[in-house]
């Protein structure tokens, strides 16, 4: 099990903890901060996700004009997991 808090950037949500099981599926995931509703709906969704599957959905998402969004930050706290 990988476990990693990440800092997000560009977005209203403040860190992503992300738990990704032995079988590089998420196992767990939470936001602080954000849309409360809306982050709870894309934890429950790719909660049992592989984490390549996630980021060929998400990667690139997004919000308004900030260039960003939290379901892209997601995939970037599962580059930082990779890394670590």
């Amino acid at each position: 099990m990988k476990k990693v808090t990440y800092v997000t950037s560009g977005t209203c949500s403040k860190l992503i903890n992300l738990e990704v099981d032995d079988d590089n599926r998420i196992s767990d995931v939470s936001f602080v901060g954000g849309c409360n509703g809306n982050l709870k709906g894309l934890c429950s969704l790719v909660k049992g996700m592989r984490v390549d599957e996630v980021k060929s959905k998400l990667d690139g998402i997004c919000c308004g004009n900030k260039g960003t969004s939290c379901p892209d930050q997601l995939c970037r706290a599962i580059d930082k997991l990779e890394q670590e």
